[in-house]
């Protein structure tokens, strides 16, 4: 009787225990960690990085600085699991685009637009003055909200939940904004709750949940399914939350009706997650922007690269590489082993998080070439799942790959995010950019007469005899995005 608790995990037979051990062996030690590590570091800017290192150099003694270590010491004879650096050219991902040339990603001094003019120097410092904030939490969310297809009603109601996020990233007062839409909008409930579900897809996972179990449930479904204990984690934060508050893991145990073991590796699995989602996005004190990704036109051909400066470069210690081989079992040896390991994961999720931001980057700048030959009219429409599916990765990883990132080019430096823009049609049966029409309102309203300013209307003709079809609504809401003034605020003279 004192082990009937325990009974319903063994029942199972030594099959059952035997593929639990396989997952936890083949998966749970070796991908999910590292995973984990990898999705959190995607999403931190270059400075907030450097924090993430400094803060692991101080605490992990198997992990150094790299600094002019001479040419065949101990650590260039470390297998690449050993010596994984920010920089290393042994392990790139062979669907690596071809315009990316790994020498010209990792060299002595990475590369840079054409050389400066002084005029170019004065709007680099410019831009380095200026582009300072990390943009906060409901820009972000509105952006994403902005590519992801909902129609102008939708997008509406977007807007009004994430008017209602807080810094941590819940949704308050859910109840009386579904009250107050479907009388102001005269729409169902359950078209506002779709929305919802929409926004809370949307980067940071978990955002836009209405309580603590909602949000880790949400982060926990973004998970690829094959994640180990996904399905008991889910269990448990669904309907036993309260338990694991009280830290009652025997009675969590019968409740799931699951093996111990496995109840500790879900508990874990939830513990990895983050109950306050939106915190990343609070603010921080203001610097200066770093750029990430630096593209250049040589021989003809755009050139792709990751800036070698903005990041120190790691290694394991080759001493304390040496000391863990003598293989005893002291403390000390176990402590030095718990560490490497940690290292491993580290150095690999930064490897990671560097590979995939080679790709994105390389991939929207293969996208936008003419935005880069002729500039923002020649912007192509480009949404998170176009570069998504073309990479084979999920939407939620391109937009933490672009989240706080920048992108230094000879035309400027610009936020990996301006490269994305959504499409209307045009009467050729093609699609335009949005940057493409406002930079077209720009140069309209730039040249019309001061005492005769082009109307809403007028500019929606204008644009008509130059192949786009836009409503005119569309047309103001452009025109308001850009900071330009209705036409009436606009005239000037006699």
């Amino acid at each position: 009787m004192p082990h009937r608790g325990e009974h319903p995990g063994v029942a199972g037979g030594h099959d059952l225990m035997k593929q639990a051990v396989t997952l936890r062996l083949g998966q749970h030690l070796t991908m999910t960690p590292a995973l984990q590590q990898a999705i959190r570091l995607l999403q931190l800017s270059t400075l907030d990085l450097s924090q993430e290192i400094q803060q692991i150099l101080e605490s992990n003694p198997l992990l150094e600085l790299e600094e002019d270590a001479p040419a065949g010491d101990a650590a260039s004879e470390l297998d690449g699991a050993e010596r994984v650096e920010t920089g290393d050219e042994d392990q790139i991902p062979s669907e690596l685009p071809v315009d990316a040339e790994w020498d010209d990603i990792y060299a002595g001094s990475a590369p840079g637009p054409a050389p400066a003019t002084d005029g170019e120097d004065s709007a680099w410092e410019y831009r380095q003055s200026i582009l300072h904030e990390t943009p906060g939490l409901h820009d972000h969310l509105l952006w994403q909200a902005g590519l992801s297809g909902l129609d102008d009603t939708d997008e509406t109601i977007a807007a009004h939940i994430i008017d209602l996020i807080d810094d941590d990233g819940y949704v308050h007062e859910w109840e009386s904004l579904v009250a107050r839409l479907t009388g102001l909008l005269s729409l169902p409930a359950v078209r506002i709750e779709r929305v919802l579900r929409v926004v809370q897809s949307f980067d940071p996972p978990g955002v836009a949940a209405r309580d603590l179990p909602e949000c880790l449930r949400l982060q926990l479904e973004q998970l690829p399914p094959e994640t180990p204990e996904r399905a008991l984690a889910l269990a448990v934060v669904g309907e036993h939350l309260n338990l694991l508050a009280q830290h009652d893991l025997n009675a969590l145990t019968a409740r799931v009706g699951a093996a111990r073991a496995d109840v500790e590796r879900a508990i874990e699995l939830i513990r990895s997650l983050t109950p306050r989602p939106g915190s990343p996005f609070s603010a921080h004190e203001d610097g200066y922007v770093v750029p990430e990704v630096l593209v250049n036109k040589r021989d003809g051909r755009w050139v792709v690269g990751l800036n070698s400066d903005a990041l120190p470069r790691l290694r394991i210690s080759p001493l304390y590489q040496a000391m863990i081989r003598r293989a005893d079992k002291s403390d000390d040896q176990v402590y030095l082993k718990h560490n490497l390991q940690e290292a491993r994961y580290f150095l690999n999720s930064l490897k990671s998080r560097n590979e995939t931001l080679l790709r994105v980057a390389q991939c929207m700048v293969e996208e936008q070439r003419p935005f880069l030959e002729y500039g923002d009219e020649a912007m192509r429409p480009l949404v998170l799942r176009d570069v998504a599916g073309k990479l084979g990765v999920h939407e939620s990883t391109v937009s933490r790959a672009t989240s706080n990132k920048y992108m230094l080019t000879p035309r400027g430096l610009y936020e990996l995010k301006h490269f994305f823009s959504s499409g209307v049609g045009t009467t050729e049966g093609g699609t335009v950019s949005a940057t493409a029409i406002q930079a077209m309102i720009r140069r309209l309203v730039q040249h019309e007469a001061p005492n005769k300013p082009l109307s809403d209307s007028r500019l929606t003709q204008l644009l008509l005899e130059e192949g786009v079809k836009v409503a005119r609504r569309t047309v103001a809401k452009y025109r308001e995005a850009i900071h330009i003034p209705p036409s009436h605020e606009r005239r000037r003279g006699a």
